[in-house]
């Protein structure tokens, strides 16, 4: 099936949209705007080495968070999501770029970093890219690494961050807040009982839960208000034994019904480990000491 829409396609799997894929996605818009063509992402639903590797990834980002941080921070009008199964991990390079990404896709230029493979086997890397295309007359970029603080710019080294819960230094590596995308769903109402009600936030299963742990984060609501939250990551030992892990923000200055919204949360900084509190009463005092560390970073960050 052949397409006759024309696209500038950044190519990858954009795991954490970080600040490596945000020069490849910039270079898209950039060209796609002179070219007077759509700007758009082709990646996977599910990341290769599920597949090759015959273990699951656990990744920064579901399908629908990759998404909107492409559209929301860089301005990507598509991102076209390819299914990865047997026949496209055997499809070989020549026939994904020529049939899939022109003929299907409608590429007119492509863009892709430095490390970039695809195709069976991964025989497809940058030189053939560029070499292909310039016989075929599309145009093409590759983005060189990107390095941090004597690091390079990886999914996998942020994963890392985010396991360890050193969210500061993982947003510094994304170059934005580190975000999940879920719905309100209900939980035992016991925040409401010492004063802290609570939000809990339903989210894929296949996306990787930063440390157990308290954070500063912010919850953004469809209609564009958001409010400072924090929120626990883990199993609430104080209130549960043997509970299954929960995302529970308090946010700071709301009320009202929001079971069933869809909202994106933004993590932002660390606050100390997920521990059991002797009482309710201990508990309720560590948290307004949490709402007032989480006030005083806001303030912070809105005074620089």
């Amino acid at each position: 099936m052949e397409t006759e829409k024309k696209r500038v396609i950044a190519l990858g799997f954009f795991d954490g949209v970080h600040r490596g894929h945000a020069a490849l996605l910039r270079e898209t818009t950039r060209v796609a705007k002179k070219l007077g063509v759509s700007p758009a992402v082709v990646t996977f639903d599910v990341h290769p080495e599920n597949l090759i590797m015959g273990q699951p990834v656990h990744l920064l980002n579901s399908t629908a968070e990759r998404a909107d941080l492409m559209r929301r921070l860089f301005g990507i009008d598509e991102v076209i999501f390819a299914h990865f199964d047997y026949r496209m991990m055997k499809m070989p390079w020549e026939t994904f770029l020529t049939d899939f990404l022109i003929r299907q896709c409608g590429a007119v230029y492509l863009v892709a970093g430095h490390d970039y493979h695809f195709g069976y086997k991964g025989e497809g890397n940058p030189v053939r890219l560029q070499e292909k295309c310039a016989q075929l007359d599309i145009g093409c970029s590759i983005i060189q690494k990107v390095e941090l603080d004597g690091a390079t710019v990886s999914s996998s080294y942020i994963r890392t961050l985010v396991a360890q819960g050193e969210m500061e230094r993982a947003v510094t590596f994304l170059g934005h807040p580190h975000s999940l995308i879920g719905q309100v769903v209900h939980g035992r109402q016991l925040g409401q009982s010492i004063g802290f009600p609570t939000i809990n936030l339903k989210t894929s299963g296949e996306v990787l839960l930063p440390r157990h742990g308290v954070y500063v984060t912010r919850v953004f609501f469809p209609d564009g208000t958001s409010y400072p939250t924090v929120t626990n990551v883990g199993v609430r030992p104080t209130v549960e034994e043997g509970g299954s892990i929960r995302i529970e923000g308090f946010l700071l200055g709301f009320s009202g019904n929001v079971y069933e919204e869809t909202v994106r949360m933004e993590f932002y900084k660390f606050l100390r480990p997920e521990r059991k509190f002797a009482s309710l009463d201990d508990l309720a005092a560590q948290i307004a000491n949490d709402v007032n560390s989480t006030k005083r970073y806001f303030e912070s960050a809105a005074g620089m």
